[in-house]
């Protein structure tokens, strides 16, 4: 379960961003191809967190959608498996990938003493 070191990492991030304050919240963003379960990653935030000053601490987890780009066309679309690398507009075969890998600390939400 690899969501267990990046619960680990999360919790140490927020704690360096935000050393003196009540962190409240963290906010990151999972794509759909990361590999990582938002619900693991929540269970794993839960045990990383027991402890530190992140113990009253929500994890939210905002999904983002894969989304390939078509240099034929020009068009950068949403799209579905199994039509990952298929352009939905013109049809081309393979497109890039921009969107669906990234695993982001997008915010924190503290509290200041």
């Amino acid at each position: 379960m690899h969501e267990s070191s990046i619960a680990v990492r999360l919790v140490e991030a927020a704690l360096e961003a935000a050393p003196a304050a009540s962190i409240r919240a963290v906010t990151v963003r999972v794509g759909e191809l990361s590999g990582v379960a938002p619900e693991a990653l929540h269970f794993a935030f839960d045990v990383a967190r027991q402890g530190t000053p992140l113990e009253r601490a929500a994890l939210h987890i905002e999904t983002s959608a894969v989304a390939v780009y078509c240099p034929a066309c020009g068009s950068e679309r949403a799209t579905r498996l199994p039509e990952l690398f298929r352009c939905p507009v013109c049809g081309r075969f393979p497109c890039d990938l921009v969107r669906g890998r990234e695993l982001d600390l997008i915010s924190l939400e503290v509290e200041e003493p």
